[in-house]
């Protein structure tokens, strides 16, 4: 029996912000993940908490399935409703509410873009550092959602180390706070810290109390060649251990640029025939003075790893096309085949020998890999292309060496996910990761939350 979601929904917001066909349904089919579609059954855009909880109540009423959804941008499907089922677009809860400039925080809705409120609050020389590649289109709630990093994760955290407090809609409409806008609290359990990153599945974030801190005024930015990836990658482990916490240290391999500056068409930079891996470091202060010495402590590691000739940056345009070059990798690759991208993450001592695993098992099961990410963290952005890939190969032997690399991940003290989230991809791994014990506890979890399963069913476990 299909759900007449028109009549359950239609006294709740104004008719054009309910959408049951057209662009906003299309919109809301997919994200960013690899090629999957899965159509909600309704489109609705609240403009306020009250709006939210109304339609919560509805669908815990009427056992409707519920997915938050926002810019779309997500990498593992964890904002697509594959049941179907009632889609909460956020998109319209877009308002800056406060910018504390005394106690340095800042009250947001979920809908406000990542960019646009970092340009926001260093109008007023304060600074947001979750920095996702995509923070010119992702917004606060998914950011949330995913306890998304980015580059500057490194020195200053990811989306969990800047969230003081949260307004949350529970599954039943109900509304509450997690926390307290102050920079310290051990009052009562964590509620804010397990909303963070849960990706939908206990509550719905309708607004966002979040830390701010002084903004860095002055970056130094240098692109470093190895001949070496593995020289490459512990190089990274050694320059915190020199004593030097660059703000950013980016690791692509050579054919994450060569397909990159291909993309892009904008070869400014000459690659050598013999490099084999890049590292792409920025420190930072709030005095240019600063700059110096920390460049000299991470140039001393790098000469001693056999470090080719290191491009600085010059200028704030040098600066910025470097950037440019790193942030569209992840295009290129969508680009150039279809793929699948894992989010490893290890200790960042490790990367040397994750880089060995990924390669060696890519060889095993005959498929080409291109690897980048934020390897300061040691978080590996692991793309498969499919290139010539037989059918069967791609959805039947690929699982098996996915697999094997979680597994290796793992045993080497890492995990399944530095921030892109579980969702959809990545919930049948959730085993190499979890305990039989530890998945009852999360799942014990979601049922106090959401006992009627209606939040974002069918994520991050598996089997579900």
């Amino acid at each position: 029996m299909l759900t007449n979601y028109r009549e359950i929904f239609q006294n709740c917001l104004p008719s054009d912000r309910l959408h049951y066909e057209g662009e906003v349904m299309e919109f809301h089919s997919k994200d960013e993940t690899e090629d999957l579609y899965f159509k909600p059954g309704i489109v609705a855009e609240p403009i306020s908490t009250l709006e939210v909880s109304a339609l919560m109540q509805l669908a815990f009423e009427h056992n409707v399935s519920v997915t938050a959804g926002g810019a779309r941008t997500g990498l593992s499907g964890g904002a697509l409703a594959i049941q179907g089922g009632l889609v909460l677009s956020l998109r319209r809860m877009n308002k800056i509410l406060l910018i504390d400039e005394i106690n340095q925080q800042v009250i947001v809705e979920p809908g406000v873009v990542t960019e646009v409120l970092q340009n926001a609050v260093s109008e007023k020389g304060l600074f947001y550092a979750v920095d996702p590649a995509s923070r010119g289109t992702c917004s606060i709630g998914g950011n949330i959602a995913e306890n998304s990093g980015g580059p500057r994760a490194v020195k200053y955290g990811v989306t969990k180390d800047w969230v003081l407090n949260l307004e949350v809609v529970l599954a039943d409409g109900r509304v509450i706070e997690t926390g307290a806008n102050t920079l310290k609290n051990s009052t009562g359990d964590n509620l804010t810290g397990l909303i963070v990153g849960s990706e939908g599945t206990l509550g719905i974030v309708t607004r966002a109390t979040l830390k701010l801190q002084p903004l860095p005024r002055f970056q130094a930015l240098m692109l470093v060649p190895f001949t070496s990836v593995t020289n490459a990658c512990k190089s990274v482990s050694q320059i915190f251990r020199a004593g030097s916490m660059p703000s950013a240290i980016e690791f692509m391999e050579r054919d994450a640029v060569v397909l990159t500056q291909e993309f892009t068409g904008n070869k400014e930079i000459s690659l050598e025939p013999n490099d084999q891996a890049y590292l792409l470091i920025e420190v930072d202060g709030f005095y240019e003075s600063e700059l110096m010495p920390q460049c000299e402590r991470v140039l001393s590691v790098l000469e001693a790893n056999g470090a080719g000739d290191v491009l600085f940056a010059q200028s704030a345009s040098e600066k910025e096309k470097l950037w440019y070059l790193r942030q569209r990798v992840g295009e290129a690759v969508k680009a150039t085949s279809v793929y699948k991208e894992e989010d490893t993450v290890v200790p960042r001592g490790m990367l040397p020998e994750l880089m060995k695993a990924v390669k060696s098992i890519g060889m095993k099961y005959g498929f080409r890999s291109i690897c980048y990410g934020h390897a300061g963290d040691g978080n590996l952005h692991v793309n498969i292309l499919k290139d010539d890939l037989s059918d069967h190969v791609w959805s039947v032997d690929l699982n098996k060496a996915i697999r094997e690399l979680f597994d290796a991940v793992v045993a080497m003290g890492g995990t399944l996910s530095g921030e892109h989230g579980i969702g959809l991809v990545q919930k049948e791994f959730m085993d190499i990761a979890f305990s039989k014990d530890e998945l009852s506890v999360l799942k014990m979890i979601k049922n106090g939350l959401d006992p009627k399963g209606i939040l974002n069913p069918g994520k991050m476990f598996p089997n579900e």
